[in-house]
């Protein structure tokens, strides 16, 4: 019988799920087995995974579950040399040229385990089945306003949380918009096609701000692109790839120009591909903006969890895309886990 080890969440401020209660029970009727761990922040209750005919097992036992379990979270385990020894459904973050998602790599190496990387779960034409990107955008795009407002009354921008809902951070983020005393600033999205920046494209439109909207046909030249620098505000919702362009580049740092704040929502600053090199780090929720120049300001939010910031809705959303693929888990040789096998093993062959 197939084993779905759903573990608990490791990183702080993390409080998202890939499974809700009723994907649990259907998951069950399918004839799987499954097994929740307790968890003292998950967003959903586990009472609820308990009325579903969930096994529940104590926070992060994971390492000692039964060797043919399938273990399921979404953000990175902590880092240690530990061997991995099970199969794993994760965002690993190690196929795109990250430095630090080498040693996640010699670590199913090391115990022979294998990743499908959630990122690369996709169909037979190449679409990914599940993303958490709307969310990631819309959450982003307020940040990054955040930043900005903060700006106006000579400030770095504070710590930010987690909401009981988007209307409450849509609520917060007007109130500290109007104090300002300021016309709203414009903005250029690009990836305004895709879920990340359609979700950055609506929270900014919400909040009255001017957005133009770039996708591939605008960067299709390759740049550069000085029309982002006569923007206030920037969001980058382009997953960095080889073919990504520079759209910011360190020289703008020193050159004339409008963009006070830039909302990488990609996030990847140690990607050789990072199509924004004037920062090297992610961003926090207690520190969310990274002054890089100060003459005039520019300031970088670059938090790499920012769907766990609306955690009920992305959750709920993101498990029901998935809920179809996990439902196949009884093959994992072919369809979308064969696919993400595949792509593993490739990435492996140079470890």
């Amino acid at each position: 019988m197939t084993h779905l080890w759903v573990r608990a969440e490791q990183r702080l401020n993390e409080d998202r799920v890939g499974l809700t209660p009723d994907g649990a029970k259907a998951l069950i009727d399918a004839g799987l087995r499954v097994t929740v761990e307790e968890s003292s922040v998950r967003a959903i209750n586990i009472d609820g995974y308990r009325d579903a005919g969930c096994e529940i097992a104590p926070e992060n036992s994971w390492p000692d579950a039964p060797k043919a379990a399938i273990i399921f979270g979404l953000k990175e385990l902590p880092e240690d040399s530990t061997p991995l020894h099970h199969r794993h459904i994760m965002f690993g973050h190690a196929f795109k040229g990250q430095h630090s998602g080498r040693a996640l790599l010699e670590r199913f190496k090391a115990g022979n385990g294998t990743l499908y990387d959630l990122e690369y779960l996709v169909d037979e034409d190449g679409r990914r089945v599940a993303a958490f990107g709307y969310w990631a955008g819309f959450a982003g795009a307020a940040v990054t306003l955040k930043t900005w407002s903060a700006q106006q009354n000579g400030k770095l921008c504070g710590p930010v949380g987690a909401y009981k809902n988007k209307d409450a951070l849509l609520d917060e983020l007007r109130t500290e918009l109007d104090a300002t005393n300021t016309p709203r600033p414009n903005a250029i999205v690009i990836g305004a096609l895709g879920r990340v920046g359609t979700g950055a494209s609506d929270l900014m439109e919400a909040m009255g701000v001017t957005v133009t909207k770039w996708d591939m046909a605008e960067t299709a030249s390759g740049g550069p692109f000085p029309e982002i620098l006569d923007h206030n505000l920037f969001i980058n919702c382009i997953f960095a790839g080889p073919q990504t362009p520079v759209f910011v580049p360190r020289d703008a740092l020193t050159a004339d120009r409008q963009l006070a704040a830039i909302g990488d929502v990609a996030c990847d600053p140690d990607s050789d591909y990072n199509p924004v090199p004037v920062y090297d780090r992610a961003t926090t929720w207690d520190a969310p903006a990274l002054r890089v120049a100060d003459n005039p300001v520019l300031d970088v939010m670059a938090i790499d969890n920012l769907p766990s910031m609306l955690p009920l809705e992305s959750s709920i959303d993101y498990a029901g895309q998935l809920l179809p693929s996990l439902l196949t888990l009884t093959d994992l040789d072919t369809g979308v886990w064969g696919r993400a096998e595949e792509t593993f093993k490739t990435h492996m062959k140079d470890i």
